[in-house]
């Protein structure tokens, strides 16, 4: 674990492989840390820069959440820091809301987008994220943890998997995840810009996702140009760690577009 001072905030990341082809930025997702993506930091960074950051009030990475943007905002100071000028992005459900933030807000920053059991919509409910955020000042992180267990994970899920997903979330900071709660109550619709997304683009839900189903996925994919839209089964809300050889392998054909992409540019300047 390394950590990286930005404005008013430390984040703590990993940051792990050699220098070739596009970085990787990975985005978790509420209520989890930066461990939620092990399997594909096992996987790619035997051959790219794979940087796996803590959100802010999250994991190891203490701060004040004053708005959506922060979040977005932080994964830019820390792509500065560590001198990355474009990488590809994956962010899965809250995560995958900021990774469309951060492109609406630096939109040179990413070379591709990864969007996993993401919604695009504005939030539906603003006086639930409140109250949300209430309850899990009021009670602490372990009984939301217990009630959402099964509809994160899918039964077929090894049994591994949802003891990692439930330590994740009991970890989390209560001030941390209210925090996040509050500034998704106001976080943006981007469904009406997808259109605009001109970077290679995967949208991956699983098919058991109750929380963001695959209808949300579907409408991102029918709106970003070219973009690839994969269902797995036997995943519900977290299909990187529940059925990550399907999961890994379409994060792998987006980074195998864009590699190529940028080779095509490099000999087109040439």
């Amino acid at each position: 674990m390394r950590t990286i001072g930005l404005d008013r905030v430390t984040l703590a990341y990993d940051d792990a492989g050699p220098e070739r082809g596009t970085p990787l930025l990975l985005v978790h997702g509420h209520p989890f840390d930066r461990t939620m993506w092990r399997p594909q930091l096992e996987r790619f960074a035997a051959e790219r820069r794979v940087i796996v950051p803590d959100l802010r009030g999250y994991g190891a990475s203490p701060g004040a959440v004053d708005g959506w943007a922060d979040f977005a905002d932080d994964l830019v100071g820390l792509l500065d820091g560590l001198r990355v000028p474009r990488a590809v992005v994956a962010g899965l459900s809250m995560g995958g809301q900021i990774v469309l933030e951060l492109q609406r807000r630096h939109p040179g920053r990413v070379a591709g987008l990864l969007l996993a059991d993401t919604t695009a919509a504005g939030e539906p409910d603003r006086d639930q994220r409140l109250s949300m955020a209430g309850r899990l000042l009021d009670e602490g992180m372990d009984p939301y943890s217990v009630e959402v267990l099964y509809r994160m994970v899918s039964p077929q899920a090894s049994g591994a998997v949802a003891d990692h997903v439930l330590a994740m979330m009991r970890a989390t900071d209560p001030v941390g995840a209210a925090a996040a709660q509050r500034a998704r109550a106001d976080r943006p619709d981007h469904l009406p810009r997808l259109g605009s997304v001109a970077v290679p683009t995967v949208v991956v839900v699983g098919a058991e996702d109750e929380f963001t189903p695959p209808a949300d996925a579907r409408a991102i994919a029918e709106r970003v140009p070219g973009a690839e839209l994969m269902v797995i089964d036997g995943a519900a809300h977290l299909p990187n760690l529940e059925q990550p050889d399907a999961f890994n392998g379409a994060l792998g054909r987006l980074l195998e577009r864009v590699d190529h992409s940028d080779d095509r540019s490099a000999i087109a300047g040439d």
